[in-house]
């Protein structure tokens, strides 16, 4: 791997991470707003350390080892830079198995979005889907039979990824479902701001799934995820404490997002079967698709005129 793809993964997992992240950004804004000065410098402070080295660095590297049980905790690290011919050959047979389970995640997390999204329609067909919103299990159950089938074909080990995507999908709705109804309660009352920290690290905790079983449309690399994401959630952190409205201007980010999230599902799932994409690929759509609804979002500010 060249100094080159180096930057260009870097650069993609960074960008990656802090738009996925731009709504975990506005609920940390928002939570903060309603607590005492010490918890804000606690959270933003030892919760970035918790955010970006246990998290971020922690969970790509598990899932690596786990994909990969026949090597050791050294060597799913640094996998990717290893000269030995085993470990090579250990890490291109759970590949697949290891991207269509990320995959399979990134798709269901865009069709969520697309049949039960915000309102802000960034694309033409967008209202008419989310009128829709009934067929969403329909279509996940339609899309996770096909994944099944065709893997079933190639790899049983795939076809357990898919399920396994699916599954962590689920869970992991679950659990923001249930953190979307507890950030009600503490904006309309009276929780400690204890209770509060805790829930701001939950809430870092499910966004950053998304991130990092999307780092892998990038790079199998720990480290180069561990540094992208982690500059991400730096970022964030930035967005957070800085003028968050400002962000909430840029209508479409989160439909850049949302897109993103979908070509990088499709890309893993694409890999997972053989598929040979350049490892440019990634980053270069990522930044096309972030770029065409930032170029969209600036067209509708209020300077601007209507979109």
């Amino acid at each position: 791997m060249d100094i080159v793809s180096i930057i260009l993964i870097i650069a993609g997992l960074c960008l990656f991470e802090t738009i996925s992240s731009i709504d975990n950004a506005i609920i940390n804004a928002e939570v903060l707003s309603t607590m005492q000065a010490w918890a804000r410098r606690w959270f933003l402070t030892w919760g970035l350390l918790f955010a970006v080295f246990l998290i971020r660095g922690l969970l790509p590297w598990l899932i690596v080892w786990m994909a990969t049980p026949s090597l050791g905790p050294i060597e799913a690290l640094t996998a990717t830079f290893s000269n030995d011919p085993a470990v090579v050959e250990a890490i291109e047979a759970s590949a697949p198995m290891l991207l269509m389970g990320g995959g399979t995640f990134l798709v269901f997390l865009f069709f969520r979005w697309f049949f039960h999204g915000d309102e802000q329609y960034g694309l033409g067909g967008e209202k008419y889907i989310q009128s829709k919103g009934v067929w969403f299990y329909a279509v996940v159950s339609v899309v996770l039979a096909l994944l099944v089938w065709f893997s079933l074909q190639v790899n049983a080990l795939m076809a357990f990824g898919a399920v396994v995507g699916s599954t962590a999908f689920f869970i992991i709705h679950g659990f923001r479902q249930n953190a979307e109804e507890q950030e009600r309660k503490m904006l309309g009352g009276n929780m400690s701001d204890i209770s509060k920290i805790f829930y701001l690290e939950v809430i870092d905790a499910t966004f950053s799934i998304d991130g990092v079983l999307g780092a892998f449309a990038f790079t199998l690399s720990v480290p180069l995820i561990l540094i992208g994401n982690g500059i991400g959630a730096i970022v964030v952190r930035q967005i957070t404490i800085g003028n968050i409205d400002r962000i909430k201007k840029y209508i479409f980010l989160k439909n850049g997002a949302m897109y993103s999230i979908l070509f990088l599902g499709v890309i893993m799932v694409s890999d997972s079967f053989g598929a040979p994409i350049p490892i440019w690929v990634s980053p270069v759509v990522t930044f096309g698709v972030v770029g065409f609804f930032l170029m969209k979002s600036i067209r509708c500010l209020p300077t601007e005129g209507p979109c």
